[in-house]
């Protein structure tokens, strides 16, 4: 499988796959109320030690800080996250998650396994870990990104 027109195939499966998974994630974070980038954003504030600059966020995301605040505010609509005045500076705003947010959290994480485990039905457990090498082989050889 070293043509060119086999790796064309390999990657246009991997992107079917992705699309199939992203679909059947979105399908279970729709009754959670939650789309893919606000929970991708309620993650990364998650991820800190203690609550992220706005500023923060839209470097680790890599989106402009304008997408972050709207990301917030449907954030923190919802009860998932709360603006907190820096207690250094006044003009800098930080994003604190809430216990909504932690629980939403969690069950997005249930709705993710539930996904993959869709995915994964027809792999033995053999195939599964032997796909799980694979897919760290070439995670391991991406250009590193923080989310």
């Amino acid at each position: 499988m070293d043509s060119p027109d086999s790796d064309g195939l390999l990657a246009e499966q991997l992107l079917r796959l992705t699309r199939r998974l992203q679909r059947i994630q979105s399908r279970q974070m729709e009754p959670i109320g939650i789309t893919p980038a606000q929970f991708r954003l309620l993650r990364t504030v998650a991820h800190y030690d203690g609550p992220p600059r706005m500023a923060d966020l839209a470097q680790r995301l890599d989106v402009v800080p304008r997408a972050v605040t709207s990301l917030v505010d449907a954030l923190e609509a919802s009860g998932r996250v709360r603006r907190a005045p820096d207690p250094d500076s006044r003009r800098v705003v930080r994003i604190e998650i809430t216990d909504e947010g932690r629980a939403t959290l969690r069950s997005l994480r249930d709705a993710r396994r539930a996904a993959a485990e869709e995915i994964l039905a027809p792999l033995t457990a053999d195939q599964r870990e032997v796909l799980g090498g694979l897919l760290s082989a070439l995670v391991a050889g991406m250009p590193e990104r923080r989310c």
